[in-house]
């Protein structure tokens, strides 16, 4: 069987729809973290399957630089998590209404 780009797309989707449904569904916040960073992952997928099956490195090095904001993105995303959580003693989204501390 041959393995074509079409299979890692479908795979990327796949991936993107689960992170969608950890972000609408569950309520806490490290939850839709790992939901936005699974539909982050899914994006670096497709755009590396399109990388490698036109013979070009671009998407790989966009896939380089995204990890990299990403990476920044999971530092600076805990921090606030963790922050919240000392202040509120919760990471649920759904007490957490207002952004008034």
């Amino acid at each position: 069987m041959d393995i074509g780009v079409h299979h890692y797309l479908i795979v990327s989707a796949v991936l993107f729809c689960i992170g969608l449904l950890g972000v609408l569904i569950r309520r806490g916040l490290i939850e839709m973290y790992m939901g936005l960073e699974l539909m982050l992952n899914a994006a670096n997928l497709a755009l590396v399957a399109f990388s490698r099956f036109q013979n070009n490195l671009e998407g790989q090095l966009m896939v380089f630089f995204t990890i990299t904001v990403a990476a920044a993105e999971v530092a600076v995303g805990l921090a606030l998590i963790v922050a919240l959580y000392r202040k509120r003693k919760t990471t649920d989204a759904t007490d957490l209404t207002s952004m008034k501390l």
